[in-house]
């Protein structure tokens, strides 16, 4: 189990740093071998990291690929990386670590989105564009991982749990009446989009949501 979160701005500012050092300090339960962060400009990640697959600092994340002009927050595990991974090498890619998340940045910029048609696991991941200025997450199609956020006019925010969303600070947190019904009616079930908040919503199980910061 790891924790992502990020930040998008919309309005000309950098992305905000200390909203995601309190959004990372609030998933540190959910990976305590390693906390990262990362930021280009508008856009800004942070991870905290249970290191599974490869254990060595190469692994870690956010991960950067300077080269292919990608960087990716992930957590969940891809259960056929190695076959994803041999394909990958065919086409002459190469890879600096050993683990899964490396093998997504690689076929993102191999395969395109329908990259996650090919991913068999469970999975929330957020890729960020360093050229096209595009940001792009997934879930997997069961939504075993989690994946909330959190939009204005201002900013897109989005982490692997509610508390870390707020502790980024700006979410309406009054009573999402449906939700709330939901919440009644459904035994603690609240389908996606919604959540029980107002300012909280949840990437849907097997969707994707891209956001593209050219075409704004």
């Amino acid at each position: 189990m790891c924790g992502l979160c990020g930040e998008l701005r919309f309005d000309g500012y950098p992305a905000n740093l200390d909203a995601i050092q309190r959004m990372t300090a609030r998933l540190e339960r959910r990976g305590p071998d390693h906390g990262g962060s990362y930021s280009d400009g508008p856009l800004g990640f942070g991870h905290r990291r249970l290191a599974i697959i490869d254990l060595s600092t190469h692994a870690n994340q956010p991960m950067v690929d300077q080269a292919l002009g990608l960087s990716l927050v992930f957590n969940g595990t891809i259960y056929n990386y190695p076959e994803l991974r041999r394909e990958l090498l065919a086409e002459g890619y190469h890879f600096f670590s050993e683990g899964d998340s490396e093998v997504i940045i690689k076929a993102f910029h191999a395969w395109g989105e329908t990259c996650v048609e090919r991913f068999h696991g469970m999975f929330a991941f957020a890729l960020w564009d360093l050229e096209r200025k595009r940001l792009f997450l997934a879930r997997d199609r069961l939504g075993i991982k989690p994946l909330y956020y959190s939009a204005d006019r201002n900013r897109f925010r989005f982490a692997s749990n509610t508390q870390a969303l707020l502790s980024g600070g700006g979410v309406d947190t009054d009573i999402d009446p449906v939700g709330l019904h939901h919440q009644f009616t459904l035994h603690a079930v609240v389908p996606a989009p919604n959540t029980i908040l107002k300012g909280v919503r949840k990437l849907a199980p097997g969707h994707c949501l891209s956001i593209d910061m050219q075409g704004r």
